[in-house]
């Protein structure tokens, strides 16, 4: 446990610390390779882990490039703007349509995506209409909020959905039904914590009339006009697949695929800079760091989990959802969500998946909600400060956690509370 823990620490040290611009996924990928070579995992458990992840990790890349593609037609900014004008120049107005963007696009683009590329369009745009930083800081922290906060209705709203799914054999359709309330509950509370914490900072107006038209940012019409044909045919590919047990992998990657063919077809993308400017060191990253955590298995840490899981369980079904949901969170705050999700369902799973059904969605929920305490919580809030930061904006680790530890709890709870 000694070996698996320093070892786990050193490499999440390094992901945070990044020394020479050392990128996260050769971290993990060396944190991997130094598991196996000390022992700490064998070659079966990465042939295991990676039955566990691959589905994930191919939809993950398949997600990311098709909203890359999508960003590149002018997609999101185009909603953007929609949004902004929307608001007939209320702040108030504006600030809750923009969460409401971010909670749509978390939900069918991932939270990693709306990261990616929803951040640099939003915090362009707010330059663009000379917001003072106070005001600024409180968009921009409320979208990276409700990017996670609002990832759990679809299973690919986030990696973590994806391989807890993909673990307990859920479908698409009993994932999303499942997680219908909870989420609609989260994004609920998500707006009105966020408006009251930032209240004071949200400007009484702002002069929407500088933004140009949506129209004029769509780079290819033709393009744009069938992405919403596309996207819904893509949905209903996802509960085909649901019907027949497919991958959603298979539909995700693959409709990216065939996006971004059509893109190439009518010089909307390029396909080969499209592919290489994807976040590559993301999957790295995913899949290394998975590995070392399994030595964290490998050492008891899941038999430690269980038996807490079991102690909670006596207390009640509430107490044992809520629990589940608050035990998944702090984890997930000091560990990062990605290891916390798989060291959670595998302890789940000790505990026995039928007739803990809940239990499993709580998990979800605390993975997604309680990384926003901190900084390293989740890959998606690093991918976000990262982007911030190559666009000239820093913010700080007791600036962040001084936001995230208190609209967090309350927001987690009301979507635990979905699953009573």
């Amino acid at each position: 446990m000694v070996l698996a823990s320093s070892l786990f620490l050193l490499t999440l040290i390094f992901v945070i610390w990044q020394p020479k611009g050392l990128q996260i996924g050769t971290t993990a990928v060396t944190g991997a390779a130094a598991a196996l070579l000390l022992g700490i995992v064998s070659f079966d458990d990465v042939i295991t882990v990676t039955g566990i992840v691959w589905d994930a990790t191919l939809a993950f890349i398949g997600i990311i490039l098709l909203s890359m593609v999508l960003d590149e037609i002018g997609f999101f900014e185009w909603a953007a703007i929609k949004m902004a004008k929307l608001s007939g120049g209320n702040g108030n107005r504006m600030f809750v349509y923009i969460l409401l963007l971010g909670a749509i696009v978390a939900a069918f683009f991932a939270n990693d995506g709306a990261a990616l590329i929803l951040t640099p369009i939003l915090l362009a745009k707010m330059k663009y209409l000379k917001m003072k930083p106070l005001p600024i800081f409180a968009f921009l922290m409320a979208g990276g909020f409700i990017g996670d906060s609002a990832s759990n209705p679809l299973v690919i709203s986030n990696l973590t959905n994806i391989v807890t799914a993909g673990y307990f054999d859920i479908g698409f359709v009993e994932y999303a039904r499942h997680m219908f309330l909870p989420n609609l509950l989260s994004i609920i509370a998500s707006i009105a914590v966020l408006w009251v914490y930032f209240r004071k900072e949200i400007p009484l107006t702002i002069d929407v009339d500088q933004l140009p038209e949506a129209a004029t940012v769509i780079k290819n019409r033709t393009m744009f006009k069938l992405s919403w044909l596309f996207l819904g045919l893509l949905m209903v590919g996802y509960f085909i697949g649901d019907y027949f047990d497919l991958p959603v992998s298979l539909f995700a990657l693959g409709g990216a695929l065939v996006f971004l063919a059509l893109a190439a077809h009518y010089r909307a993308a390029k396909p080969m800079m499209t592919i290489k400017a994807a976040p590559w060191q993301v999957v790295w990253f995913s899949i290394g760091l998975y590995i070392v955590v399994y030595g964290l298995k490998n050492a008891g840490l899941t038999d430690i989990i269980a038996s807490w899981i079991e102690i909670i369980k006596t207390q009640g079904d509430a107490i044992a959802i809520i629990g589940t949901g608050f035990l998944s969170a702090i984890i997930s705050s000091v560990m990062n969500n990605m290891p916390t999700i798989m060291i959670m369902d595998i302890a789940i799973d000790k505990v026995g998946y039928i007739g803990n059904e809940a239990l499993v969605y709580a998990n979800i929920l605390g993975s997604n909600l309680g990384p926003k305490m901190t900084p390293i919580g989740s890959l998606a809030t690093l991918l976000w400060l990262h982007v911030l930061a190559q666009k000239g904006v820093k913010i700080g680790w007791g600036e962040y956690m001084k936001v995230g530890l208190i609209i967090t709890p309350p927001v987690l709870l009301t979507a635990l509370l979905g699953l009573l």
